[in-house]
């Protein structure tokens, strides 16, 4: 098969560029706007694109595994342009809603510093592969050395190989998701054959040692040798299990002051989608706050904490679905400011409730540009205006976009 050569015009969502072949868009990985690359093509992809002539913006990956691992897909790429790019991806989703607004800033979390990780897990003939799998591929790579995850992250490699050797089968893989908290490493492992007593024992033994703050088991607790707090501006939590936490610190210092400066000054908050208090618990140092959540076991942690906390106002909480129960103009009307942070899907029925009968000002927090473009677009219907937008980018050398913005009525 005939190389072709093509110059990239720009990257995709995913991290591709994309450059045009007789007016259709073909796709080569880690490349850069600007190069000129060769290379076969099947379907509308060069598989590996040869780079002929480089891009000003692109650098060495600082990472053995960036080529196999699927993790991370613009470490090619200088800081500066993935900057840029992730901020061109707010613009370009809001423009597909006919909306403009001020991007201010775009706040970069640092190499290894994600505190939280979902690694697969798998025995081999040998001993266990740890890791992350490929792109678009179910090819496990084996994990020595990434330059994303906390140190205290990976010195735990060790003991989660030990952990797929001593309990997993053959046959299929485990998930073992792990945060790091203020005592020590959260560990939560599913997918492996049913918890009894033998296994309790082995389980036992192996972390016994290691420094382990708590380590579950699919539903049930193995153990808990301290629990495994997160501070929430002056209130510490204890989540549960496998809870939600934003991926790093800064990135969440980031998201939570872009809160409480759209809210500034608002006395009574409702926070929704409000898991175990990323949100509620700061802005309870000034405002009285109402958590709606539909899990259970966070909003139980974020109550907990609260009614251990001094010096802070007055905190409810509502189990709901606010994807099938939003919340009603009624419910709203007592209300001077709401925060809300809802999952990649959006919050289309609550946007379309607030566009009516929401208050003067909103924080929004988004991890999907398209989903808050459509709901910003609602939300601007009924009135409201984009003040201003900061990206955070706590997902470093990935696609991954979030951002905190501050909507305002007049």
């Amino acid at each position: 098969m005939s190389e072709l050569e093509i110059s990239i015009d720009r990257l995709g969502r995913q991290g591709d560029g994309i450059g045009t072949l007789e007016g259709r868009a073909i796709y080569a990985a880690r490349t850069l706007p600007g190069e000129v690359v060769t290379g076969v093509l099947t379907g509308d992809r060069i598989g590996q694109p040869k780079i002929l002539s480089p891009s000003s913006d692109r650098v060495a990956s600082p990472c053995r595994h960036y080529k196999s691992c699927g993790g991370c897909a613009v470490q090619h790429a200088s800081d500066k342009f993935v900057a840029g790019w992730k901020a061109e991806q707010v613009r370009r989703a809001l423009s597909a809603q006919g909306l403009e607004a001020p991007i201010r800033d775009v706040k970069t979390s640092p190499a290894r510093s994600r505190r939280r990780a979902v690694f697969t897990g798998r025995r081999t003939k040998t001993g266990a592969i740890v890791g992350f799998h490929g792109r678009a591929s179910d090819v496990l790579v084996d994990v020595l050395d990434c330059h994303i995850l906390h140190p205290q992250i990976m010195a735990s490699l060790p003991l989660l190989r030990d952990l797929v050797v001593a309990t997993a089968s053959r046959k299929g893989p485990l998930t073992l998701a792990v945060t790091q908290s203020t005592e020590g490493l959260d560990i939560a492992v599913s997918g492996g054959k049913p918890l009894d007593q033998s296994l309790i024992s082995v389980l036992t033994s192996l972390t016994d040692s290691a420094g382990i703050a708590r380590l579950s088991w699919g539903d049930d607790l193995v153990f808990q040798d301290r629990p495994p707090r997160q501070s929430f501006g002056p209130v510490v939590v204890a989540p549960p299990p496998g809870a939600f936490l934003q991926a790093t610190e800064m990135g969440e210092a980031a998201l939570v002051a872009g809160v409480g400066e759209a809210l500034a000054g608002a006395q009574h908050v409702a926070d929704l989608f409000a898991g175990c208090g990323t949100f509620s618990l700061p802005l309870a140092a000034t405002a009285s706050v109402h958590a709606v959540e539909g899990d259970v076991a966070m909003l139980e942690a974020l109550s907990a904490g609260w009614r251990s906390a001094t010096g802070v106002k007055p905190v409810s909480t509502e189990v709901r679905d606010l994807f099938r129960r939003p919340l009603l103009a009624d419910e709203l009307a007592r209300f001077d400011g709401v925060v809300i942070d809802p999952p990649r899907a959006g919050a289309q029925a609550q946007s379309q409730v607030l566009a009516g009968h929401g208050p003067k000002r909103l924080a929004m927090v988004s991890c999907d540009p398209a989903s808050f473009a459509r709901d910003t677009a609602i939300l601007a219907e009924g009135g409201y205006r984009i003040d201003w937008i900061d990206v955070v980018d706590q997902f470093r050398w990935s696609t991954h976009v979030e951002l905190v913005a501050a909507l305002r009525r007049d």
